[in-house]
Parts: C-alpha cells; structure tokens; sequence
C-alpha cells in the first residue's frame, strides 16, 4: 500500500503537465504587468493625440485670426469734391442778385425744412446744393421778376462717433471734409491697446448698417494714401490689438 501511494507520487511528479503554484504566480504577475503597461501606453497615446489635436486647431485658428477678412466696399465714397448734400443743422446762405433785401441765413430744421419769406417751408434736406437752388429758383419765379437764386453752405456739420481702444472716445462734429484718421486723431489718437491695421468703419446705407475694415497703418507710418472721408452719421471703432 506503501509502495503504491509512493509509486503514484513519482508520476505525479514527473508528469509534464504539471507545475509548481510559484510559477503560476509568477505568470499571472506576468500577464498582470503586461496588462497595466498596454494600458498605460493607450492612456499615453491618447493623451499624445488630444494634444496634437489641440495644438493643430490653436494653430489653424491662429492661422485664420491672421488672415485679412474679406472688406465690403462702401459705394459712393465721397472725397474733396463730392457735392455737399444738405442736412439737418447746416447753415444756409441765400442770395437774390435782383432783390437783395431777401438775402438771409437760414438753419436746416431737425424736420429738413426751412421756412422762406413769399414761398414758406421748403425741405432742404437730403438736396444737394445746386439742386436745391434749382428748386428755389422755380419756386418763386411766380413771385418775382428774377428769381435768381444762389444757394451756398455757410457751415455744415458732420457727426461721427468714434469709440474703441481710443484716448477719448465720444461723438465728434466737423464741418469741413474730414478722412477717417483725421477723426480717430481728433479723438485723441489710439491709446496703448489700439490696434490701426483693422479700423473699422460703420455707416447707414440705405437703412442698413454696413461696415468696412480700414488698414491705416500706412498713413501713420508717413506713407502716402487715399484719404477715406466720412460721413455723416458713421462709427469708427478701433479693436484693440491681440498682443
């Protein structure tokens, strides 16, 4: 009986499938291991990828904060010589070669109108002024033998807001042809944040708030332009720069 539980013992082992429990730990030690070091390398991976994900939009972004955006025109930009057309506030001169007692000044109501000895209110504003003059003339050809009439601009005023990174931002008034750097000057130039390489410029065109980026980085470094003049009613505003 002895000899027998002896005899199964040797197979046991020496049998080939058999193996010790330290080398079962040390093999499940092993697959353990390899396991936290895989997922360690795809925690990494994906860590690396989020990475050069975001470092790729920065740039892109970057990249297309940098570009000129595209400028919509304004039509019909006015320089020196465009005609005056009238508005509320101007100040008007008239005179009658033939009836110098008619001779006056009158102001441009808030309404357009200005009220005329013998032919009463007349709109005034949104005319140019040899059209207006046009028009008087016609106007009180019934009323005299010569209704010659010379209408001129005594003075008229502009209005422009001009805001942003500026030193005093506020509403301007000027009565003379004035350019976009002109005003932004009048308001004190550009403070430390200003930024003139992306003015922009905002104006009422047929009811509809249009705007146009300006670049006039060239005038202030002495270079010679194309003056941009205003007009009445326009917001100019000056971003600040991004760095």
């Amino acid at each position: 009986m002895k000899d027998e539980k002896r005899g199964n013992r040797r197979l046991v082992a020496r049998s080939p499938n058999w193996t010790p429990l330290s080398e079962f730990s040390t093999m499940e030690n092993g697959l353990l291991f390899k396991k936290r070091v895989g997922l360690v390398k795809c925690f990494w991976r994906r860590r690396w990828a989020v990475a050069v994900w975001s470092i790729g939009f920065s740039v892109m972004a970057l990249w297309l904060g940098c570009q000129n955006p595209k400028q919509a025109q304004f039509q019909d930009q006015p320089t020196t010589k465009t005609p005056v057309i009238l508005s509320p506030g101007d100040v008007i001169k008239l005179s009658f070669p033939a009836t110098p007692d008619l001779n006056q000044s009158q102001k441009i109501r808030a309404d357009g109108k200005v009220n005329l000895p013998l032919i009463g209110e007349v709109i005034a504003a949104g005319k140019t002024l040899l059209s207006f003059q046009n028009e008087l003339a016609r106007l009180y050809k019934p009323q005299l033998r010569n209704s010659e009439v010379v209408v001129t601009l005594e003075s008229g005023i502009f209005q422009v807001v001009v805001s942003g990174a500026v030193v005093k931002p506020q509403k301007l008034q000027f009565d003379r042809p004035t350019s976009v750097f002109q005003a932004i000057m009048e308001a004190g130039g550009v403070n430390e944040f200003g930024n003139l390489k992306k003015v922009r410029l905002i104006r009422t065109v047929n009811g509809e708030q249009q705007s146009q980026v300006l670049d006039l980085t060239p005038t202030l470094r002495g270079e010679n332009t194309q003056a941009f003049y205003i007009k009445d009613g326009d917001v100019i505003f000056v971003p600040q720069s991004p760095f």
